[in-house]
């Protein structure tokens, strides 16, 4: 890779903003001398959980995307309804989100340790980073600086608009990004997420059977690939089926997403819009390099994971349990 590479330049550039974004706000180890076994402490049970459950990684990287996106990275998508006050985790499209269990697991580890001093929201970023590293063992995907304080509210009314929708299109990605201070360049490397995981049939059973409303299909996806979808979701959607997002590579954490979206087998329409602009296309066929993907999701991540965050001790709090205020 040349240092002229204007998108290899523009990679190095979205990191120094990264971290520019987050100096003074969060920081590295912050419990360092509150907790200084913490972050030892989430490793080691994340990595336990990840062996006896291998979809943990893509889980947890989504469950902290839902949450930085309705009102940043404040642990609010862990909150439990209370009264008639229906919290994040009800809204229809965090209804599938998984993970929860576990960090309420890491998190009465780190409590027997320190009790009141780690976050929730920390815990959250640490283990979802700790959960996609664990095949690389020692070597982490992405830095996680820390810091953050869990917020007190969480209302299913505020995620509507907020969180990316499997059916979006181009111009609705970049908009929400960009209230997110992210730019098409994160929207496009985060959206590489999508290389974990599986999906359920209705997030695109439409592009199989009726995109338009007349009983066709979405032209963009791959025929032959659109006819293998058919055999695994019948029509209508049945919602207790999945599949790969990324086929025969969803439990690695690499750049073949990127490779999958050029022969026009992203899952999603907003997997697929991504190659209706011309810079997301350019930057699209870049990431089908792995080291520039690695280099640059890391870069993303810092960003996302410091979208509105909650420091200081006039903010937030530090919740004893993940599902509930003090």
């Amino acid at each position: 890779m040349r240092a002229s590479n204007p998108i290899i330049s523009v990679l190095l550039f979205t990191t120094l903003l990264a971290l520019q974004v987050v100096n003074g706000a969060l920081v590295n180890n912050f419990y360092r001398r509150t907790c200084p076994q913490a972050e030892r402490i989430v490793q080691d049970v994340t990595f336990r959980l990840v062996r006896s459950n291998p979809r943990l990684g893509a889980q947890l990287l989504r469950l902290q995307f839902h949450d930085c996106f309705v009102r940043g990275c404040d642990a609010s998508i862990l909150l439990d309804t209370v009264g008639t006050n229906q919290s994040e985790k009800e809204a229809r499209p965090n209804l599938s989100l998984l993970g929860f269990n576990e960090i309420d697991q890491i998190k009465s580890e780190v409590e027997k340790a320190c009790s009141g001093v780690v976050s929730c929201a920390d815990i959250l970023a640490l283990a979802a980073r700790d959960a996609v590293s664990f095949p690389f063992k020692n070597r982490p995907r992405w830095p996680v600086l820390t810091g953050r304080r869990d917020g007190t509210i969480s209302r299913s009314s505020e995620v509507s608009g907020n969180i990316p929708s499997p059916f979006s299109d181009f111009a609705t990605l970049k908009q929400i990004f960009e209230n997110k201070r992210l730019n098409v360049i994160d929207l496009v490397i985060l959206s590489g997420g999508h290389t974990l995981g599986e999906a359920h049939c209705g997030t695109f059973s439409r592009r199989l059977y009726n995109f338009t409303g007349k009983g066709d299909a979405d032209p963009s996806l791959d025929p032959r690939y659109a006819d293998f979808l058919r055999t695994k979701c019948p029509n209508p959607a049945d919602p207790s089926i999945t599949v790969e997002m990324d086929p025969r590579s969803s439990r690695s954490f690499d750049s073949n997403y990127f490779k999958i979206l050029t022969q026009h087998k992203g899952l999603f329409q907003s997997d697929a819009a991504l190659l209706n602009d011309t810079s997301s296309s350019r930057l699209v066929r870049s990431l089908q390099n792995p080291k520039v993907f690695s280099f640059s999701f890391a870069s993303s991540m810092l960003k996302m994971a410091a979208i509105e965050v909650l420091t200081g001790n006039n903010n937030g709090e530090i919740r004893k349990q993940c599902r509930f205020v003090n």
